[in-house]
């Protein structure tokens, strides 16, 4: 089992690590503006998933050196 992240890797983690931090910063935005209860559940759902996966994305990225053999 590879213990790094290729090139082609890194890059589109990068990609979706870009994309989960929008929708993270539109589900927060919008959780302070919607009124209805079950929509401000899905939103506050939403930016717990999307803090774990971005952080869990960073850990990736940031032991790549770490994890070479």
């Amino acid at each position: 089992m590879t213990k790094y992240l290729g090139i082609h890797e890194t890059l589109e983690l990068l990609e979706v690590l870009t994309f989960k931090t929008v929708s993270l910063t539109k589900a927060t935005t919008m959780g302070l503006l919607v009124k209805d209860v079950r929509l401000k559940e899905i939103l506050t759902n939403e930016v717990t998933a999307s803090t774990a996966h971005i952080d869990r994305m960073k850990e990736l990225l940031t032991r790549r050196e770490e994890n070479r053999v």
